[in-house]
């Protein structure tokens, strides 16, 4: 598994809040969220099954990834919310959405499967450290940062992956993320 060994913080929310408790749910099930990594690193890993290394990076970060969907839907629950794959689309509380895989991209091709996972993993690790920068439990925010730890690893996997597997002049049509 790919995780951080950095000791993680309790996770264990210090009371409720709703609009706290709506941020773990769309890290949850949100389009950019726990449940897509999974599913992304799922997919993948069979997608990229000719190339073992790949295949198996993959399936450590689907790993890593159930465990922050856990933590991210025991953080909601303790927040106050029922822990769904959901997320609500507006901010003031309206209808709430379910998490669907037509948030994937499913692509088979290496460089765009690479590329597209990597921009994934940042997308996350920077909606994380935004999210600890306004919630205000130390032990949410200790959980937020800590996860964004673990997508660091993930960011430094993947991108070790696209050097050494995909050529130069194919990377630039898969959109060729910063290495």
């Amino acid at each position: 598994m790919l995780q951080s060994s950095l000791p993680w913080p309790p996770v264990q929310a210090a009371g409720k809040d709703s609009c706290w408790a709506a941020a773990m749910l769309d890290n949850a099930g949100g389009q950019i969220s726990e449940m897509s990594a999974v599913s992304l690193s799922f997919f993948n890993s069979l997608a990229a099954s000719a190339w073992q290394e790949i295949a198996d990076t993959f399936r450590q970060i689907s790993q890593s990834d159930m465990c922050h969907l856990e933590i991210f839907s025991s953080l909601a629950l303790q927040l106050g919310a029922e822990p769904r794959l959901w997320s609500r689309c507006s901010p003031a509380g309206g209808r709430c959405r379910y998490w669907t895989p037509a948030y994937l991209p499913y692509h088979t091709d290496l460089p765009r499967m690479l590329a597209a996972a990597i921009d994934f993993k940042e997308r996350s690790r920077q909606k994380y450290l935004v999210q600890a920068s306004w919630i205000r439990d130390e032990n949410v925010c200790g959980c937020l940062q800590r996860i964004a730890e673990d997508e660091i690893l993930h960011l430094q996997a993947l991108k070790g992956l696209y050097r050494k597997y995909v050529p130069p002049d194919r990377g630039a049509s898969a959109g060729r993320p910063s290495l």
